[in-house]
């Protein structure tokens, strides 16, 4: 199967953003003061939930973003 070249740049740009919205969400997770991600210091199941979440958008985000490269990748070899 052949990508366009919008869609590999479509697919790489998905998982760079991928990573960048979620990398800001963990950190974000992480100093959370308002108490739904720690409670007493100990981590509760809001962030066990999202910590979850983050990492399967990271995972999808890697893989995502690595079809859309070797997308790019393959039409320059061919043109």
């Amino acid at each position: 199967m052949k990508l366009s070249r919008p869609l590999s740049w479509f697919l790489l740009a998905f998982g760079v953003w991928s990573w960048v919205i979620w990398v800001t969400f963990v950190k974000n997770l992480v100093k959370d003061s308002s108490g739904q991600a720690f409670d007493d210091g100990q981590p509760t199941a809001f962030f066990w939930v999202h910590l979850t979440l983050a990492v399967v958008s990271f995972v999808l985000g890697t893989v995502i973003g690595g079809i859309g490269l070797r997308g790019l990748r393959a039409l320059r070899r061919t043109s």
